[in-house]
């Protein structure tokens, strides 16, 4: 028993120490460095200044707008990537002879880098949209990404195109694994398709949004690459999102003590919705 200790220990112990080194101590570090006035000179010594840091987020107008613009996108994202991922789940898994080339194709959006893809649909926004806007006439369509409103939408739609695939694979597996003798009795009973999607189906595949559900949420709350390539945070900072403002913080201001502070705020709202979405959902979740 002691041998095989060992044995497992000397497996586990790499494993603890990248952990360690890539999340654990730079997260305690970056707590402590949240309660300082550090600007990121290594040569100087931080000052602790206490939950100065924190008390300063509230009147922090950039940060306060970017936590909203950020739960505003992130609730349209998750709606919009879980109804399409399930609704090109359902379409793959029909009887259509081209089910296999169609998931690949559906899955290929989310193989593209997020900056080369924010700068492929900044290309669309901005000359064809501008093209098709000036030939039908409508000035709106010119300017996708100079309003704040549309370029809200500009990056709902990049995150909904990447991602809907990837969802839909999760749907697939879930969906493949639904018994079939259940529907094949629902249509004995005279239920139609709407009635065998509702009561069977869809009660069966609801792990499948908790995981969906989460990893979309997540994924929101985090978006940065995308953000920073198709808009930048503009125009001014309407279109700024919570990760973008704290790389500015911590980058361009060389405030790292205040970016600190808004990252371990952020990670507890994350933390606590994700944590709230996944128990709501197990709660409703039925075993096969």
């Amino acid at each position: 028993m002691k041998t095989k200790s060992m044995i497992y220990w000397l497996f586990v112990l790499p494993v603890i120490v990248a952990l360690s080194i890539v999340i654990i101590i730079p997260f305690v570090y970056g707590i402590y460095f949240s309660f300082t006035d550090w600007n990121g000179d290594v040569t100087s010594s931080p000052n602790f200044v206490g939950f100065d840091n924190y008390l300063g987020l509230i009147n922090d107008e950039t940060f306060v707008h970017s936590l909203f613009f950020t739960f505003k996108y992130s609730i349209a994202s998750v709606i919009f990537i879980n109804i399409i991922g399930l609704s090109l789940a359902l379409l793959v898994t029909s009887n259509i002879k081209t089910r296999n080339f169609l998931r690949t194709i559906f899955f290929m959006p989310n193989l593209i880098g997020g900056l080369i893809l924010g700068f492929i649909w900044q290309f669309i926004f901005t000359k064809v949209f501008a093209s098709i806007g000036s030939f039908i006439g409508n000035e709106s369509l010119q300017s996708w990404l100079s309003d704040s409103h549309t370029g809200f939408w500009g990056l709902v739609i990049l995150t909904t195109w990447q991602m809907a695939g990837y969802i839909m694979i999760i749907y697939i597996a879930y969906l493949e694994n639904v018994p079939n003798d259940l529907l094949e009795a629902a249509e004995i009973d005279g239920a139609n398709a709407w009635q065998k999607f509702k009561n069977i189906t869809f009660p069966l595949v609801a792990p499948a949004f908790t995981v969906s559900m989460f990893l979309t949420l997540s994924g929101a709350f985090k978006v940065y690459d995308q953000n920073l390539s198709l808009t930048n945070g503009g125009p001014g900072h309407s279109t700024t999102m919570v990760a973008m403002d704290i790389v500015n913080s911590a980058f361009k201001m060389n405030l790292m003590g205040e970016a600190q502070a808004k990252a371990v705020i952020f990670f507890i709202i994350v933390m606590i919705i994700s944590l709230t979405q996944v128990y709501y959902n197990k709660k409703k979740e039925v075993e096969m």
